[in-house]
This record gives C-alpha cells, sequence and structure tokens, in this order.
C-alpha cells in the first residue's frame, strides 16, 4: 500500500461528522472552493456521491475531474481518502 498523507490519516480516524469538504485528501482551498459553488460545502455531501456512484473508484475519479477540474492525482487521493473512511466507519 502506498503511503498516505497526513490529511489522510487524520480523515479516516474520526467520525465523519460535519467536516470541511477541504479537510478530504487532495483537495486543497481551490478545489474546496469549486465543491463549494457546486453545493459540496461538507466532506459528507461528497461522501454522498461517492456512495450513489456505488463505491465505484473510476467513476468517482472521474466525477471529481469533471466537476472540479482535478488532476488524477487529486482525484485519486480523494477516492482513496472517502474508501478508507467507509472501510473504517461503515
Amino acid at each position: 500500500m502506498s503511503s498516505t498523507s497526513q490529511k489522510h490519516r487524520n480523515f479516516i480516524a474520526e467520525p465523519m461528522g460535519e467536516k470541511a469538504v477541504s479537510e478530504l485528501a487532495g483537495i486543497g482551498p481551490v478545489l474546496s472552493g469549486r465543491f463549494t459553488e457546486k453545493g459540496f460545502d461538507q466532506a459528507y455531501v461528497v461522501l454522498g456521491q461517492f456512495l450513489l456512484l456505488k463505491k465505484d473508484e473510476e467513476l468517482f475519479q472521474d466525477w471529481i475531474k469533471e466537476t472540479i477540474q482535478a488532476n488524477s492525482k487529486q482525484a485519486r487521493d480523494c477516492c482513496n481518502c472517502l474508501k478508507e473512511w467507509c472501510e473504517a466507519n461503515l
């Protein structure tokens, strides 16, 4: 398994609660702003999209790239973060 960022480890270690979308791995201030403009203002809303796409990693990453113009690494980091959160908490 590849190493993960501290942001990633912090995210999956805690309940979802009211985490900001910027707390997702791979999502910095610019992408966070784009998510918020599209109505995805909380991490749990992005998680909802991940679940709606049946946790399909390829579909979710494509959705992130199309929705907020994330690059492949950002989309992959965010997807892996949500996937591991689901494995630990659902």
